[in-house]
């Protein structure tokens, strides 16, 4: 009988202790594994960088060249390209009918101004008769009327001669301002319609300005780069075409007076020399501008960076190791490293390798993770 009181006894305590391994075994399956990541240092330096920014060669002087009078193109006094000075003659458009119409207007206005001749005399004439009652009341209106008509149609006719004579004027098209002429964009003979058709174009090429937007967070560092006296070596803007950075530097001209409320940037203009005329109109360009600020710069390594939506976020790893999925400003790459301009301190550890398996909170460990199978080979061992 005392053996099976003890035998049930011995049950009962193998089955607690059965119980409570389970409970551990779930605990410890229950419990997350800190997930095997490779960190990094964010360290601050004063990195010297250019900020680059896409931009687009244009002339500070350029126009169209459209004729103002109707008719067809009788000359062309330059070869394309050339270079041209204000006033020079570059286009003829039917000068001798121009020219002709003018002389007839002239002509025209010496008739109108021999019948007002006339007119004044036959009034005077009817006037004095008048005085006598020698002639009709009539007849001295009648005069009076002739002599105004008369002195309007002079009038009519003068003004007929000033609008021929500026159509003889704009018969012939000279440059607006020294610059280069393109190619023509007609040949002798061709028909032109008055302010319609485009002749040719001339632009200035010397200096050059290049045209690029900024984001309107940055219009206070250009403004006050915009103040400062940019002396002939100062190297804050230059421009590069395929890497091949141009040797003249640039200052700033203007910044437009007003946001773009769609893109939230504005225009910035740059003028460069040009004297070797390397630089033309529409040419593609990147601008530089170079970093001067003395406020130290937080870099990471670019690697850590992870997208989501078209914003970019750090695992930072704070208290207990865990981490915290952090946003921030990427700046200007450097190599394999990258500045951050916002988000963080400088002083915090972020995640380089193991992103992908991680989430806010989430515990990690710097160790090398083991190897299938050795820890209970070391069990086995021991």
């Amino acid at each position: 009988m005392k053996n099976v009181r003890w035998s049930g006894s011995v049950m009962i305590g193998m089955l607690a202790l059965a119980a409570c391994g389970n409970k551990n075994a779930q605990q410890q399956q229950q419990a997350p594994k800190a997930v095997p990541v490779k960190v990094a240092d964010a360290t601050t330096i004063h990195a010297v960088y250019n900020d680059e920014y896409p931009g687009t060669v244009t002339a500070l002087n350029q126009t169209e060249i459209r004729p103002q009078v109707t008719g067809y193109v009788t000359g062309i006094f330059f070869k394309d390209g050339d270079k041209v000075t204000k006033g020079q003659k570059l286009y003829t458009i039917d000068e001798q009918v121009y020219n002709a119409n003018y002389q007839q207007a002239v002509a025209n206005v010496a008739v109108q101004e021999a019948n007002l001749v006339k007119a004044q005399k036959d009034a005077d004439r009817y006037h004095e008769l008048d005085k006598n009652d020698a002639i009709a009341k009539q007849q001295v209106d009648n005069a009076d009327a002739a002599l105004a008509a008369a002195q309007k149609q002079v009038d009519a006719a003068k003004a007929t001669v000033r609008s021929v004579q500026a159509n003889v004027r704009f018969s012939t098209i000279t440059a607006p301002f020294t610059g280069t002429i393109g190619i023509s964009q007609v040949k002798v003979g061709t028909s032109v319609v008055a302010g319609t058709s485009v002749l040719n174009t001339v632009s200035t090429d010397d200096p050059m300005a290049v045209d690029f937007v900024v984001d309107q967070s940055e219009i206070y560092r250009f403004a006050q780069l915009q103040q400062k006296s940019n002396s002939a070596k100062d190297s804050t803007f230059t421009i590069a075409f395929a890497g091949d950075v141009y040797k003249y530097p640039g200052t700033i001209s203007f910044i437009d007076r007003a946001v773009d409320p769609q893109t939230a940037t504005i225009k910035t203009r740059l003028v460069f020399p040009n004297t070797q005329k390397l630089l033309r109109a529409g040419m593609n360009t990147t601008v530089r501008v170079r970093n001067n600020s003395s406020i130290p710069s937080v870099i990471i390594p670019y690697n850590a960076i992870t997208e989501q939506l078209g914003e970019f976020f750090v695992y930072a790893v704070g208290d207990s190791s865990k981490v915290h999925q952090t946003k921030v400003t990427v700046g200007k790459q450097l190599g394999t490293n990258v500045i951050i301009k916002t988000g963080l301190k400088g002083d915090e550890k972020v995640v380089v390798q193991g992103m992908q398996n991680l989430h806010e909170g989430a515990e990690i460990t710097t160790a090398a993770p083991q190897a299938p199978g050795a820890a209970a080979a070391g069990g086995q061992k021991k």
